[in-house]
């Protein structure tokens, strides 16, 4: 009892290191990958895949609700691979998921590495922890999403081609398994950044023909590990071969926009949030320090990658992910170099910001599960029509401690040019955790597409035979495959027009309405909550 009480006292000790730095990276890494559905959109799409590629062993290349899906099979074979191995503790979409959390783990050690060899052992732990406290990271790193091993190849890659002049044997190595990483992973585009900066890190580094050699190994290992997927695909699949090569070849082939590099820009001031004001601050104390390896390799690697984005990538939030681990390594060294009054400022708002949110998610909590105060229960329910909260034990323990630990945080941790950055990167963690904890069923309830399939399969009878589908999006078919094990044709495939069950959605009545007079309505039905998006389930 005495030991915890002086802990208490001590409180947390900065900057972090050794195991209360992974214990801290590892609350951020697991909080939100459990508890709840594949939701809507990416993260049951990437699930649906790695499913169908645990329950039938199609290895070779990933379906989503048997049709072919163009993508490469790395974060697929991971996600199955977590899933047959946690799938008995777990219920499978969260064992599937750990699969994220592996990858930005990788990551997160990467940019670790990194900023060790940039800019020294007491910088190290500031450069994951920016990646952590990126806004736009947060929801993305707790998904089902292929792009994570991007996150984790360009880390990688930089904490390798940092060291590059003090170890060339271990950054050939961290260099081809980035790059190989990359392409099985994400595919071409996301790949080509990697290859574009290593002649910046020759350039660099201080022995360029030991630096030369070293690359030509990474890119040698990258070639070895690469080669073989896509030569068993073309030898034993060549229609699916062709498929994700075109899939893959096609955003090269569209013209540069400066545009869109400009929307992507604009999208980091609330994405990169607070690496982004801060890597300008590195750029302004140490402007003329910009040809040192410890600022040129992440600009570079920066520019690069804002380039190939503009010029393969629609403005979204997922591909604005690679912007983040080169802001991350240069928001370092401003972060830790604040003047006292910036660095005041910046606590007050981490710390003020975060116990407020903290406080609006006991109150949603208590309208929930307690329906205090009335008006916010009524309102949750009109937004979640059938909701109907409970209160759980643990779900209550879970916030209590979290809570608790965020108060003990602010008290106890001392002054330190770490002190902003640990209180916005654990406040934003600690708010994660409690909204996944305590208001996560309500989130759940409208997010998920199982209430829909489930009712789609008590429609059907038992020997429905062949079911066709008009209008489902890959998230549907992928949930429909998923949760009830039902994969319709499209409606005008060659199977298709021999079904006698038809499946559509839509928000018009053309959209819902029947082929013709041979077909009856069944059922109908829709998400809870969303009043547009309808399915009508008909029988010839």
């Amino acid at each position: 009892m005495s030991e915890l009480t002086n802990l208490l006292r001590r409180g947390i000790r900065l900057p972090p290191a050794g195991w209360m730095l992974a214990a801290m990276l590892a609350f951020y890494v697991l909080a939100g990958l459990f508890g709840r559905d594949p939701w809507k959109g990416e993260d049951a799409i990437h699930i649906g895949a790695a499913w169908h590629m645990l329950n039938f062993s199609d290895w070779l290349s990933p379906d989503l609700a048997s049709r072919p899906f163009h993508e490469p099979p790395l974060y697929y074979w991971s996600a199955a691979l977590t899933g047959k191995m946690f799938g008995w503790l777990l219920p499978l979409h969260e064992a599937m998921r750990l699969a994220s959390g592996v990858w930005v783990t990788l990551a997160l050690m990467g940019l670790y590495y990194a900023s060790r060899e940039l800019y020294g052992e007491d910088s190290a732990a500031a450069s994951p922890m920016l990646l952590a406290g990126c806004a736009g990271l947060l929801f993305h790193a707790h998904d089902a999403q292929p792009m994570l091993i991007a996150l984790a190849a360009y880390s990688g890659a930089l904490g390798g081609l940092a060291a590059i002049g003090r170890k060339p044997r271990l950054t050939g190595i961290y260099y081809g398994l980035a790059v190989a990483g990359c392409l099985l992973g994400t595919g071409i585009a996301p790949t080509l950044p990697l290859l574009a900066i290593a002649p910046v890190a020759w350039w660099l580094s201080p022995d360029r023909p030991k630096a030369l050699h070293t690359l030509l190994i990474g890119l040698g290992i990258a070639t070895l590990l690469i080669l073989p997927w896509p030569l068993l695909l073309l030898a034993l699949e060549p229609a699916r071969f062709h498929g994700w090569l075109a899939t893959e070849l096609a955003p090269l082939k569209t013209p540069f926009s400066f545009g869109g590099g400009g929307r992507f820009l604009a999208m980091l001031p609330w994405f990169a949030f607070p690496a982004m004001p801060l890597a300008a601050w590195t750029l302004w104390i140490r402007r003329k320090e910009l040809k040192t390896p410890s600022l040129m390799l992440p600009l570079a690697f920066l520019l690069i990658t804002l380039l190939m984005l503009a010029w393969a990538f629609r403005p979204r939030e997922i591909p604005a992910l690679l912007l983040l681990p080169a802001l991350a390594l240069l928001a370092t060294p401003g972060t830790l170099a604040l003047r006292r009054g910036a660095a005041n400022a910046f606590d007050w708002f981490a710390m003020s910001t975060f116990s407020l949110f903290v406080a609006i998610v006991w109150l949603a909590w208590s309208a929930m599960a307690l329906g205090w105060p009335s008006k916010l229960a009524e309102r949750a329910l009109i937004l979640r029509p059938g909701f109907v909260g409970h209160l759980s034990v643990l779900a209550l323990i879970i916030g209590i401690v979290a809570t608790a630990w965020w108060i003990w945080l602010i008290v106890t941790a001392p002054r330190s040019p770490y002190r902003s950055l640990t209180h916005w990167t654990l406040g934003f963690t600690t708010l994660w955790l409690l909204a996944t904890t305590l208001i996560l069923p309500w989130f759940d309830y409208g997010k998920t597409y199982r209430p829909v399939a489930q009712a789609i399969a008590q429609a059907l009878p038992a020997d429905h035979g062949c079911l066709a589908e008009r209008g489902l999006s890959e998230t549907q078919l992928a949930s429909m495959s998923y949760f009830v094990g039902i994969e319709p044709v499209a409606e005008d495939s060659k199977a298709g027009q021999a079904c006698n069950w038809l499946l559509v959605v839509g928000d018009t009545r053309r959209e819902l309405a029947a082929p013709d007079k041979q077909w009856s309505k069944v059922w109908e039905g829709n998400r809870p909550g969303d009043r547009k998006e309808k399915f009508r389930l008909f029988r010839r």
